[in-house]
C-alpha cells in the first residue's frame, strides 16, 4: 500500500486476519502504518524507484491516498505490477476537472463547471451563477484545502485575489456552481477485477470547516428510491471507470431531492469508517478482498444506526494524556469503539474516530437518531478536549 497514514494502518489490521502481510511505502518511520506493519519501505510516493521497491514481490499495489503520479504507475503496469485501482481509473480521483468531464460524458449528475485560466474566466462563470460558486484547485485539495466558497458579488475582489495568487503559484484551477443542497451524502461501494460490485447503505456526512466531522449510517430520512439511486450511481461509476477496491462517491442531496456528484475517492474513506463496527464487512477488509480478487463480503449493517465521530485535535491539547482520556471514556461508555491513529495532537488534525453502534430502535425515529449521534459526538469531543459536553465530572460521576 502506497502511503503510511491511518488508512494504511487500519487496512493492516484486516490484512492480518486474511493471513496477508501489508507492505507500506511510508514517508517516514513514524507514520501511523509504519509503526505497526513489519514490512516498511521508506521513500516518497513521487519517486519511481521507491515505488518499484515497494512493489517488488507484491501480489497487488494499492493506495491510501490518490497522489501517486499516474505516469509512474503506468510504468509499473508495463513492468508487470498489478496496480489496483489501475492508473486509468485513479486519474479521475486525482484530477477534478477530468473527473467532471468524464462524469458529464457518462450522464452522471454534476454541477455546472469551468476551467479557470484567468480572472476573466472566473468573472464570466461567476457572473452567470450570480457569484454563488466554489473555486477549487484541480489537484491536491482535500479536507477543505484548495477550496474557496463565494456567495455573492461582494466576494468578487476576494475571489479575484485568490485566482491571481494561485495561478501565479502554478496551480490549475476550476470553478463550479454552488449547489443548493439539503445535506451531503456518501455512497461507499467496492468492485473487484472480476467485476463483482458491492455497496453499503448510503450515509449522511456532516462537514465542519471543510472536514468530515460525523457520519450517520444509514442516512436518516433518506427515501428508499433516492438511496437506491445513489448506490446504483456509485456502482455504475465504479464499473465504467474500471475501479478496483473500495470507492466513495461523495454526493449532494439538493433542496429539490435530486443527487449531484461532488467528489470521488478510490480507496477506503472517512465516510466508511463506521463499517469497522457497524457492518458485516468493513471497507478495509473489502478493499483487500477486491484488490486480491476475492469474492466480496456482506455489507449488511449490524444495527439500525451507527454513528462515527472524528476525533479532531483541539485548539489546545489537554493536559490529561490520551491514555487517561480513553480510560475515562471506557468507564463511562463501555460500548464506545475507539480507533486512534497514533498521530500527534494539533488543531483540527484527524487523530482518530469513535463509532457508536445503536441498540434497539428505528432510523425513522428522530429521537433515537439524535441520541445515538449525541453519544458519538460526546465521546469524540471528550477524546479531543478532555471535557464532557454535558458537564460530567469523571471523578465524582456527577454533572457539574
Amino acid at each position: 500500500m502506497i502511503g503510511g497514514g491511518q488508512l494504511a494502518r487500519m487496512t493492516h489490521q484486516y490484512a492480518i486476519a486474511l493471513g496477508q502481510t501489508l507492505r507500506v511505502l511510508s514517508g517516514s518511520a513514524d507514520e501511523p502504518a509504519a509503526l505497526v506493519t513489519p514490512d516498511v519501505v521508506l521513500g516518497s510516493h513521487t519517486d519511481l524507484d521507491a515505488l518499484r521497491r515497494a512493489a517488488t514481490g507484491a501480489h497487488a499495489l494499492t493506495f491510501d491516498h490518490e497522489h501517486v503520479p499516474t505516469e509512474h504507475l503506468e510504468v509499473l503496469v508495463a513492468e508487470g505490477v498489478n496496480v489496483q485501482p489501475p492508473p486509468q481509473a485513479l486519474r479521475y480521483a486525482q484530477d477534478k476537472l477530468a473527473m467532471r468531464h468524464k462524469l458529464r460524458e457518462m450522464g452522471a449528475p454534476v454541477p455546472e463547471f469551468a476551467e479557470i485560466a484567468s480572472v476573466a474566466d472566473l468573472n464570466a462563470f461567476a457572473d452567470a451563477q450570480n457569484w454563488s460558486v466554489v473555486l477549487k484547485t484541480v489537484r491536491g485539495g482535500y479536507d477543505g484545502r484548495g477550496v474557496w466558497i463565494f456567495n455573492d458579488a461582494s466576494d468578487r475582489d476576494a475571489a479575484e485575489a485568490v485566482v491571481t495568487r494561485e495561478l501565479d503559484a502554478g496551480a490549475q484551477l476550476m470553478v463550479e456552481q454552488k449547489v443548493p443542497m439539503r445535506r451531503e451524502l456518501s455512497a461507499m461501494v467496492a468492485r473487484s477485477p472480476f467485476g463483482q460490485g458491492a455497496s453499503w447503505p448510503v450515509v449522511e456526512t456532516v462537514q465542519r470547516d471543510g472536514q468530515c466531522a460525523v457520519t450517520l449510517a444509514p442516512a436518516p430520512a433518506l427515501s428508499t428510491e433516492l438511496a437506491e439511486e445513489a448506490e446504483l450511481l456509485a456502482l455504475r461509476i465504479a464499473s465504467e471507470l474500471g475501479v478496483v477496491g473500495s470507492m466513495a462517491v461523495e454526493l449532494f442531496e439538493t433542496v429539490d431531492g435530486a443527487l449531484v456528484v461532488n467528489e470521488l475517492a478510490m480507496r477506503p474513506h472517512n465516510s466508511g469508517h463506521w463499517t469497522m463496527d457497524g457492518a458485516r464487512t468493513s471497507q478495509f477488509e473489502q478493499h483487500l478482498r477486491a484488490v486480491l480478487d476475492y469474492p466480496l463480503g456482506d455489507t449488511a449493517p449490524l444495527a439500525p444506526l451507527t454513528v462515527m465521530a472524528n476525533v479532531l485535535g483541539a485548539a489546545q491539547a489537554p493536559e490529561m494524556s490520551m491514555d487517561e482520556r480513553v480510560h475515562h471514556l471506557f468507564a463511562r461508555m463501555p460500548d464506545a469503539k475507539v480507533h486512534l491513529y497514533h498521530k500527534g495532537e494539533r488543531p483540527n488534525r484527524k487523530i482518530g474516530h469513535v463509532n457508536i453502534v445503536g441498540g434497539a430502535g428505528s432510523i425513522e425515529d428522530p429521537e433515537y437518531v439524535a441520541a445515538v449521534r449525541e453519544r458519538a459526538e460526546r465521546a469524540a469531543h471528550w477524546l479531543s478536549h478532555g471535557e464532557w459536553t454535558d458537564g460530567w465530572d469523571e471523578h465524582s460521576g456527577d454533572v457539574k
